[in-house]
């Protein structure tokens, strides 16, 4: 074998093996970038739960707390802004709003003491309770799916690889800055 033979080899075996990394980065990305997606689709679904059980939840309050007015404006006024959310950090803004909004509305229900006997409302309670559970594990989980794609597509050479092909940074579900201080009950 020639010389120049032997090299066209080794240029082309070194080809291989570069194409063969970025084929196995490529398909990694795919499979941590649709880690992410179905860690999302799991947030949405608790989330439209959430939603879900919210007006049954209000309508009950109202039923006691009618002087209230400003707390259900708020809840019903986020809940709104999530329902018209399109994006994932979008929907993130929104439910940080809901949630705030909805520690409100406990607050309301702090001072009502005839409403917490209410077996209606003691259901809703709990299953909002389950539903506001299952939010913090599939966001937690979400976040878990969220980093392990970031670090993946944001590692040399793995960046070249994401960039070429439009992998981009997800968003984390963080809390908002007021969840951080505690409600202040009031009577």
């Amino acid at each position: 074998m020639g010389k120049g033979v032997k090299v066209v080899l080794i240029v082309l075996a070194i080809v291989v093996l570069v194409g063969l990394g970025f084929y196995g980065m490529y398909n990694h990305m795919v499979t941590l970038d649709e880690g992410v997606k179905t860690a999302w689709a799991q947030v949405e679904n608790q989330l439209q739960r959430r939603m879900d059980l919210i007006p049954n939840y209000v309508e009950t309050v109202k039923g006691y707390a009618k002087h209230e007015r400003e707390v259900f404006i708020e809840v019903t006024k986020a809940r709104s802004q999530v329902a018209g959310a399109a994006t994932p950090s979008q929907k993130i803004e929104g439910n940080n709003q809901l949630t705030a909004a909805l520690g409100r509305l406990l607050l309301v229900v702090e001072r009502y003491p005839d409403l917490k006997a209410n077996q209606n409302f003691i259901r809703l309670q709990d299953e909002l309770a389950g539903t506001e559970n299952r939010i913090a594990v599939e966001r937690m989980r979400y976040n878990e799916a969220v980093r392990g794609y970031n670090i993946y597509t944001r590692r040399f050479p793995n960046s070249i690889v994401a960039g070429i092909f439009g992998f981009t940074r997800a968003p984390l579900f963080e809390a908002p800055e007021e969840a951080k201080q505690p409600p202040k009950v009031k009577f």
